[in-house]
């Protein structure tokens, strides 16, 4: 095994080395996504059969959707490496210059990281998106999906390859771990430092938690998404029932969905019936603390401490009521995750104070939670959302996987 991870490990290092133009680069990415267009049925097919096998493990609805690719999805996904092709390329732009007294002149410049390494469960779609952008910005990858996906993720990354060896570029910029073992990902994590440069993992918390633990390699991501929106005094009530309505139930399994919603005590029993009756007319779960459950007409059950820091993924929420803007932005920052959190409000000061004060790697004003993605902030796609507090944080795409030198250059100076 150790052998096998190695040689992924050595060929990736020697495909990162290689320089690529960014017409070459983009040639690669319109070739694939018109492979995926041509491949169309194959990549279904392959899909289904990962279907079948997560039904049979008795694999999670929530996380069996997240893993079915249809017509509609694999659109999409051709779209977005489309979008990618299109965007400049981040490798050496000059991100700063300036010159010295001493007789320096000086420039900070950008470089690919080098062999990225991202480990994940359930979503296909991962291989594509990650790949197509970690190739844009330079960087080689190795991909270790869950077994739950690896069918369609191997015919994903096979396309990928089909597309680099027609263009004459190294196959091994890419890289899938065709294997179900899970001690793959225990060596990616401890014995492929020397290979590996960053670890992005995309999964449950689970996988998150064990890759924190154990990696001997830097890490980009995000255990939960813990998510809030806090609807203030000054809200509108038309707006905040449709940016709560979306922000949970557009889709409850990603990690941008609303999981707390904080809702101001002077607008409990003008708001708290039409917000929440729309979400329980969806089977949506509700968790309230006392005053919700004074308030709202329809099921509510007990809030316990335990659900002010659950990810649900799933049809339900937790509902409190808070005292004031300072209240909201302390319980975000005491039970959040540092993800994305949102305020409902019309009042512009208020909502810069939130803006301000949340620790979120992503905060909103008078927006659906669900707009955390890279795609939807123009990077063409993301290959995660960051909430480390050193950069990169938020929605990690084109411009976040780079890193930088400095170029320094003088008419034969020396130090005195």
């Amino acid at each position: 095994m150790n052998k096998i991870m190695n040689s992924i490990g050595v060929k990736s290092r020697r495909a990162a080395e290689k320089k690529i133009d960014i017409d070459t680069k983009n040639k690669v990415l319109n070739l694939y996504a018109k492979l995926l267009d041509k491949e169309n049925k194959s990549i279904l097919r392959e899909n289904s059969k990962d279907i079948k096998f997560a039904e049979k493990k008795g694999i999670k609805e929530n996380l069996i959707n997240r893993l079915r690719i249809d017509e509609v999805k694999l659109k999409n996904i051709k779209n977005s490496i489309i979008k990618i092709s299109k965007l400049k390329d981040p490798v050496n732009v000059t991100l700063k210059k300036w010159s010295r007294p001493n007789g320096l002149n000086i420039k900070r410049v950008t470089i690919p990281i080098g062999v990225i390494g991202v480990i994940f469960e359930s979503r296909p779609n991962v291989t594509s998106d990650v790949a197509s952008l970690c190739f844009k910005s330079g960087n080689a990858v190795i991909l270790k999906g869950g077994s739950e996906a690896i069918n369609t993720n191997r015919i994903l990354a096979k396309l990928f390859r089909q597309a680099l060896r027609k263009n004459k570029v190294d196959e091994n910029y890419i890289q899938f771990v065709d294997s179900k073992d899970r001690k793959m990902v225990d060596t990616m994590l401890s014995k492929m430092k020397k290979y590996i440069d960053v670890i992005i993992p995309r999964g449950g918390k689970n996988l998150v938690k064990r890759v924190q633990e154990f990696s001997t390699v830097p890490i980009i991501g995000h255990l939960e998404g813990i998510c809030h929106t806090f609807i203030d005094k000054d809200a509108e009530l038309n707006m905040a029932s449709k940016i709560i309505y979306n922000a949970k139930l557009r889709n409850t399994a990603i990690c941008g969905a609303t999981e707390t919603i904080l809702l101001h005590e002077r607008i409990v029993k003008k708001f708290c019936n039409p917000i929440l009756k729309k979400l329980d007319d969806q089977n949506c779960k509700i968790y309230g603390d006392n005053i919700v459950r004074k308030y709202f007409k329809g099921k509510v059950y007990p809030a316990k401490e335990k659900n002010w820091s659950t990810e649900y993924l799933t049809a339900a929420v937790s509902v409190k009521v808070v005292k004031s803007n300072e209240e909201a932005i302390d319980h975000i920052n005491k039970y959040g995750t540092m993800h994305t959190d949102s305020i409902v409000t019309k009042n512009i000061k208020t909502a810069n104070k939130f803006l301000k004060n949340v620790k979120s790697s992503i905060a909103m004003h008078n927006t659906s939670t669900q707009f955390a993605d890279g795609g939807e902030f123009g990077f063409g796609g993301e290959v995660g959302i960051s909430t480390n507090t050193l950069p990169p944080r938020g929605p990690v795409g084109l411009e976040q996987l780079v890193s930088y030198k400095y170029e320094i250059s003088s008419k034969g100076k020396i130090r005195k």
